[in-house]
């Protein structure tokens, strides 16, 4: 088994890192700047940063927040939200970034996904997917960080997205995001059956063990937690540790 990237997810919103759960109710647990030195200190492998109004508003507001990162941090960072046009791409990745994530412009207009790929390279180009579950082994893409129905297959669309040259896919689960009583793992598995380019799983994470229990069941290349280390339920160190004494190779 390939080692397991252990992720940070911090959701921006303004100048600050907020959680919710099923992606609503957000409410404020730090800064930006302290949380992503922390997880930095603490032997993160990447850091994603998620600005979850950008979409709502039209607006992105998060490249300060990257560029401040990108000075002290020295792991790789993923940032979405509200990246409409190559320009938007272009500031995010001279910010300091090293991949960015695309859901709702590409879901808009799929051949956006093609063009940033072209232009700035697959290994850059991370489809964000937030699926919610519509009965048994089907579930929709939703957009605009959950608040909108697509009526977009999750599994088909990842199909159509890996054609147009994305390099990697991350996969929310919106009914479990922020409860804290573990992944979807039928989500995840399905979706790991059918991509054939690296997969990030995130949603629903409250515990090691269940972490644990989604890498023993599911092929993902990468785990990204929020809630388990914004409330102090897990440490980056302590979910390592878990995972090697399972027998899961990940960073030291």
């Amino acid at each position: 088994m390939a080692e397991v990237r252990v992720t940070a997810r911090l959701d921006i919103k303004g100048e600050n890192v907020i959680k919710g759960i099923h992606l609503e109710g957000l409410r404020i647990v730090g800064k930006p700047g302290d949380l992503a030195q922390k997880y930095y200190e603490d032997g993160v492998d990447e850091l994603l940063y998620m600005d979850v109004v950008a979409s709502l508003y039209e607006r992105n507001s998060i490249l300060p927040i990257v560029n401040q990162a990108a000075h002290k941090i020295f792991v790789p960072m993923t940032v979405g939200g509200g990246i409409r046009t190559l320009d938007d791409v272009k500031a995010v990745l001279r910010s300091g970034a090293d991949k960015v994530a695309i859901n709702t412009a590409a879901v808009n207009r799929p051949e956006f996904l093609s063009e940033v790929a072209r232009i700035f390279g697959n290994q850059c180009v991370v489809l964000s997917v937030e699926a919610i579950n519509r009965g048994p082994g089907e579930w929709e893409v939703m957009v605009d960080n959950g608040r909108e129905k697509t009526g977009r297959n999750v599994l088909d669309w990842i199909t159509e997205a890996e054609e147009r040259g994305i390099g990697e896919i991350l996969i929310t689960s919106v009914d479990n995001e922020g409860t804290q009583k573990g992944f979807d793992l039928e989500l995840v598995s399905a979706v790991a059956a059918r991509a054939t380019v690296p997969l990030i799983a995130c949603g629903g994470a409250g515990d090691p063990e269940h972490v644990v229990q989604l890498l023993r069941s599911t092929r993902v290349g990468a785990v990204a937690c929020a809630s388990i280390f914004h409330y102090g339920k897990c440490g980056v160190p302590d979910l390592k540790h878990r995972l090697l004494d399972d027998g899961i190779e990940v960073r030291p």
